[in-house]
């Protein structure tokens, strides 16, 4: 074997035998690690450290190109530490051929990309696949993705997203977990360790970053980028802990949001990026911004783009995506002293850390293997665990007179404009995805039914054609149809007469949701809805395949549908996991991770509220009733339509009373909670059995409920399970008002039900 290949010269340098080199190959130890980075980056020019800031995307070169383009040049100069936006084993493997073989120091690139929810292999959208509430599946998600990722000659991937939010305004609700930190959290921590495994060094595992830091998911407005204010109890006790989550189980890197806090927007926040993120948490990743974050402070206000480089990197940013303002000031900043050498090499160090860390410098091609490229990436394997997980990820949120599972001799009429969209199944930022792969649900329900299957389109997404292309980038447009709405629905009409039951592919387009998609009204589309009236007025079934990135406001179709599955978008399997669900083969079983609103007026509507000194009594809320002046409103009721939690099931569970071992819990003794849940229906199925505390007294006010755990079960019909919770103090912790972490001694009710609408309570008590 020839090292020269394997190994680029700075490392034989430092380690001339093949001792030396079985040690690079095999060892942990972190003095090793931090001897090599010292001793690289004492041979290191100040421009070349700049440079190894500064990620520039690839704009995806064509084989070849590497060597003479602008950033061919700028790699061989030793002004570029990673690409992204650049796929495929031969593209990287040149490009990196550049950094190492041509560049003075051969220091390796990194290659970044979205692997937001798979990668070729398309998982659903992850606010879909947060309402699986199954961990197991999330951290198997994530390692299937960077099996396939890596394979294909990326070793970073911009993900997880975690961005808290109450307001499905925002359009980035489709890529994150939801509105609960607990839940938030549990994802979190899931989705990092299948990124990285328990070694970055294997080919199999990829380096993660979470995002967007900080609480990116409450802009004013609901308006993408827009401002985010908010208190530093809210920060600490709700945004805050999924990121933090994050950092407590090894997260190799952070990407700061768009948004400012307290007024300095994240990318040029120390606070946050040094206060909080590395001595409060100890994070000793790096920071990475996001695309062109550095150049936007002038936007915000902060300054020329010298002014805000140098703002940047003394906060605790590490690397520049795309802007390039650190490659082009930071120069004079540190010779002006504005910079100081020692912060820029803090950066640097952390940069080359992950690159030792991955392997990169052992072996700079680990993840340019041909032969994986062509048997790890959309494996039959893959895409039966995509469509399993599909399966679990769908919510029913109504099911009248059991019209679904559907019967096998049924005859069905299939209506609506994404019933057979297949560019739209994959949902939003799915990049890697080749969309001629997708399976939209009337290719698969064709398959099955054959004469018994009637389709018709019924009508456009929307009315509005300029709409239709605002959302349909990237590939994925829907075809429209250029006949008359009357004639759309005279069609679809047609072949409902002939059929037992009307199943109704309805909802946005996957580009309706996502980056830059926020949206003033959470409506269904008119032209979807007026069709649903007329399907209506034919007194048959009618079976509603919703397809969303967000919780929409569909008061009028939960009135107007016998049944509502709600299957987000699935990815690429979306036609055979919908099929299994609807036809009883899969027994639905997801809960939601955000809640449903009546209408758009009350948005933010979350579970996990407080109470106000004027609540609205619980049996006035229960119906639906007016008081005046207590908290409520005029036109509308304080309940969700769909609560947090919510999610139904072919069977139906009965839950029995909560017993307590004791109602004593101190600091050295936890206590246990427990339920039977029996499945009392007539199908096997899973069930989400949740727990929430209350803690009735606090220094500050505290929530109505909080979730602090969940088991998803599998119940035979007839079969009652026992399930316990144990209860620590550590449970019962918040942040105060000083920002102390504390659990206050005092009463405390404990939940467990199906939703966190549950009223099966008991009462405990924290003693000193």
């Amino acid at each position: 074997m020839k090292l020269t290949y394997f190994i680029p010269i700075i490392t034989l340098n430092l380690f001339l035998s093949c001792s030396q080199k079985q040690e690079v190959n095999t060892t942990k130890n972190k003095d090793t690690r931090e001897q090599f980075i010292a001793e690289l980056l004492a041979k290191m020019t100040l421009e070349e450290k700049i440079g190894q800031l500064n990620l520039p995307s690839a704009g995806d070169f064509t084989t070849g190109q590497a060597t003479n383009s602008d950033i061919g040049k700028k790699i061989e100069e030793g002004l570029v530490g990673g690409l992204f936006n650049i796929k495929s084993v031969a593209k990287i493997r040149d490009v990196q051929r550049v950094a190492v073989e041509k560049s003075r120091l051969k220091i390796p690139l990194l290659f970044g990309m979205d692997v937001i929810h798979g990668y070729e292999t398309t998982f659903p959208i992850p606010l879909g696949s947060s309402c699986t509430w199954n961990m197991e599946l999330t951290q198997k998600m994530a390692q299937t993705a960077a099996k396939e990722a890596s394979a294909d000659g990326i070793c970073w991937t911009f993900s997880p997203m975690v961005d808290l939010s109450r307001d499905p305004r925002w359009g980035r609700v489709a890529e994150g977990g939801g509105e609960d930190p607990y839940l938030g959290s549990e994802i979190a921590k899931a989705m990092v360790k299948g990124y990285q495994g328990d070694d970055l060094a294997s080919p199999y595992t990829i380096l993660s970053c979470v995002k967007h830091f900080a609480l990116y998911g409450a802009p004013e407005a609901g308006r993408d980028y827009n401002t985010v204010d908010m208190s530093r109890t809210s920060m600490y006790n709700y945004y805050f802990k999924p990121y933090q989550a994050a950092v407590e189980v090894g997260v190799g890197s952070v990407m700061a949001s768009f948004n400012e806090i307290d007024g300095v927007p994240a990318t040029g926040n120390k606070w946050l990026m040094t206060e909080v993120l590395r001595n409060q948490w100890n994070f000793d990743g790096f920071v990475v911004t996001d695309y062109t974050g550095v150049n936007e402070m002038t936007d915000h206000g902060m300054g020329d783009l010298a002014t805000v480089s140098a703002l940047a990197i003394n906060a605790g940013t590490d690397m520049d995506m795309v802007g390039e303002g650190f490659l082009k000031t930071l120069k004079k900043s540190v010779e002006d002293g504005k910079v100081s050498m020692a912060q820029l090499d803090a950066a640097v160090k952390r940069i080359l850390k992950a690159k030792y860390d991955l392997g990169l410098f052992e072996n700079p091609y680990k993840y340019c293997d041909e032969n994986r490229a062509k048997t790890e990436i959309f494996t039959q394997e893959h895409r039966a665990f995509a469509q399993q997980v599909a399966t679990e990820s769908f919510v029913l949120l109504k099911n009248e007179n059991q019209v679904l599972p559907l019967q096998a001799n049924q005859k069905v009429a299939l209506v609506g404009p994404l019933a057979d969209a297949k560019e739209n199944m994959p949902g939003t930022w799915s990049v890697a995805t080749k969309f001629e792969n997708a399976i939209a649900l009337k290719t698969t329900l064709s398959e099955k039914l054959g004469a018994n299957l009637l389709y018709a389109k019924g009508c456009n997404l929307d009315y509005d054609l300029e709409f239709e292309k605002r959302v349909g980038v990237f590939g994925k447009a829907i075809q429209r149809d250029d006949r008359s709405d009357q004639e759309l629905h005279q069609e679809a009409l047609a072949i409902a007469k002939k059929a037992d039951v009307i199943l109704f592919a309805i909802g946005e387009a996957a580009e309706m949701s996502g980056e830059c998609s926020s949206r003033s009204d959470i409506t269904i589309p008119q032209a979807q809805k007026d069709l649903l009236k007329e399907l209506k007025k034919l007194n048959k079934p009618i079976v509603l395949v919703l397809f969303t990135g967000r919780p929409l406001a569909i008061t009028e179709e939960s009135d107007v549908a016998t049944a509502i599955l709600n299957v987000w978008f699935p990815g690429t399997e979306a036609g055979p996991a919908i099929t299994e669900v609807l036809y009883g083969e899969v027994n639905p079983s997801g809960k939601l991770s955000m809640t449903f609103p009546r209408n758009l007026g009350q948005v933010p509507i979350y579970y996990n509220h407080k109470n106000t000194g004027r609540p609205l009594s619980p049996e006035k809320t229960e119906k639906g009733e007016f008081e005046k002046f207590k908290s409520n409103y005029l036109d509308v009721a304080n309940t969700p339509l769909y609560p947090f939690g919510y999610g139904l099931s072919y069977t139906s569970f009965d839950y029995s009373s909560i017993t307590i071992s004791n109602t004593k819990l101190t600091k050295e003794k936890s206590i246990e909670a427990t339920v039977n849940v029996s499945n009392t229906g007539n199908y096997d199925g899973k069930e989400v059995v949740q727990l929430y505390i209350r803690d009735l007294v606090g220094s500050t006010t505290r929530p109505v409920k909080e979730l602090k755990g969940f088991q998803k079960i599998f119940l035979k019909k007839g079969e009652t399970k026992k399930v316990t919770f144990t209860i620590t103090e550590e449970d019962l912790k918040f942040y105060d008002f000083d920002l102390n972490y504390v659990a206050e001694p005092g009463q405390f009710e404990v939940f467990i039900g199906t939703n966190s609408d549950t009223k099966n309570k008991m009462l405990f008590e924290l003693v000193n």
